[in-house]
């Protein structure tokens, strides 16, 4: 009976020994983390999502790590850029751990050293830009900033995802005086439109001028040359005819007066020259010998 009692309780120790090893030497990781597993203080291997085997009594779950992004607290910031304006920058940054052995084994508080050093790099970028820069130029700020911050932090095991400039913000005291500035700006360009305006108007009004001048010249110089092409005509006309066309075209001229002075109202008083009479006589008679 003793032992049979004895073989039991043998073979009882050796199942739970078997079951003991089962549950220490088979372990589960989830999709989400990776387990850093030692063996004598020392790091041996990281366990993966699935099913992992272990040396029992030997090996040991030394941390579990998420692989999951993670987003730091929003981080405010004071800096000064290039034109010596204090600004207040709120950032925020995502990482992910990619290398579990270079999180645990190389940095203690992988979050606060993540955000002292994006602190560093944003305050050194904006120093180097403008006010204006950093306002119009945000997107090229944040990648430079992101780039920077991932090179620094590989040594750690993680990815820097994402970083961003949600904010910058300026002092009151800076504010009025940006507002002060903008409106004198403001001023400056109103006056500037409303001197080019003027300036506009004097020149049409100079154009237009010019213009009018140019037209009268135009108008005098035809009244001109017509004069001078009946002239010539005349003139030609003496040379061929001799003395009694010349005659003959100040007659019409004075008839074509007399005419002039008939068709009015009929109260004015006409006086006629001594020698009207002959001119008219003289013109009938060259009408009457050129029919």
């Amino acid at each position: 009976m003793n032992e049979i009692l004895g073989g039991n309780a043998v073979f009882l120790a050796i199942a739970a020994f078997v079951i003991i090893c089962i549950f220490l030497g088979v372990r589960i990781v989830p999709q989400s983390e990776k387990h850093v597993v030692e063996r004598f203080g020392r790091l041996r291997v990281v366990l993966g999502p699935g099913i992992n085997f272990l040396v029992p009594f030997l090996d040991r779950i030394a941390h579990k790590v998420s692989v999951l992004e993670r987003q730091l607290p929003t981080a405010s910031q004071d800096a000064i850029t290039a034109d010596n304006v204090l600004v207040k920058v709120e950032t925020s940054v995502f990482y992910r751990v990619t290398e579990p052995e270079k999180t645990v084994y190389r940095i203690r508080d992988v979050d606060g050293a993540i955000a002292t050093t994006v602190a560093g790099i944003v305050r050194s970028e904006i120093g180097k830009l403008e006010l204006d820069q950093v306002q119009s130029n945000r997107a090229q700020l944040i990648e430079r900033v992101r780039e920077q911050v991932t090179a620094m932090v590989d040594d750690w095991g993680v990815e820097v995802t994402r970083a961003e400039i949600l904010d910058v913000n300026l002092d009151e005291q800076t504010r009025a005086a940006m507002l002060q500035q903008l409106n004198a700006e403001r001023a400056r360009r109103a006056q500037v439109m409303e001197a080019e305006g003027k300036k506009r108007s004097v020149e049409l009004g100079a154009d237009a001028d010019l213009y009018a001048a140019e037209q009268a010249a135009k108008a005098r110089r035809v009244t001109a040359d017509a004069e001078a092409y009946a002239t010539g005509v005349i003139a030609v006309a003496i040379k061929e005819n001799g003395l009694e066309a010349a005659q003959f075209q100040v007659a019409l001229k004075q008839v074509e007066a007399l005419q002039a002075v008939a068709m009015g109202q009929g109260k004015q008083t006409i006086l006629i020259p001594a020698n009207a009479l002959e001119a008219f006589g003289d013109a009938f008679k060259m009408l009457k010998g050129r029919a």
